[in-house]
């Protein structure tokens, strides 16, 4: 797929996908997830997989992630990526003043979110929920959301969804 194809499927500019691709952009949690879905991958998928018939074990410090400075997150892989897996699941990082956007997004699948530290702002449509350590969230991700971190502290999320099939 072309760039300007990409860009135009994923309502960027040609030069913002450019951009990222060279390592000069950082984009949201969001634009990462708009690109991801038309690509047909996961935001896991950015990095190596596995053959899905193999039983995979990944060690803490064998994550592969992807860094959004202008989310001010850190996306790591919990389950490497493979077109045979039905599941992604990532751990969130997002720093103090972080947001997985500018504004709230929506795709197509559902996720299930766990707090694992510290607390969270999730505004789901029209509502907003603070989310503290070992809260869950699950929600249809058609529903509009974002998520915030107002605090002091860096808060890791872990979300699981089904694999985008776009």
């Amino acid at each position: 797929m072309s760039v300007r194809a990409l860009a135009s499927r994923a309502g960027f500019s040609p030069s913002f996908i450019s951009q990222i691709e060279n390592g000069q952009a950082s984009p949201s949690i969001a634009s990462l997830e708009r690109i991801v879905s038309i690509l047909g991958v996961t935001l896991a998928g950015f990095f190596t997989g596995q053959k899905a018939d193999m039983p995979v074990v990944t060690r803490s410090n064998d994550r592969q992630e992807i860094s959004s400075s202008w989310s001010r997150a850190r996306i790591e892989a919990l389950i490497l990526p493979d077109a045979g897996r039905r599941l992604e699941a990532v751990m969130i990082t997002i720093a103090p003043g972080g947001r997985s956007g500018k504004r709230p997004s929506s795709h197509s699948g559902e996720e299930f979110a766990i707090v694992f530290e510290g607390d969270i702002s999730l505004t789901l449509g029209a509502e907003t929920h603070v989310l503290r350590r070992g809260d869950t969230a699950s929600f249809s991700s058609e529903v509009e959301h974002l998520w915030e971190n107002p605090g002091r502290n860096d808060v890791q999320v872990v979300v699981v969804s089904p694999r985008f099939t776009h």
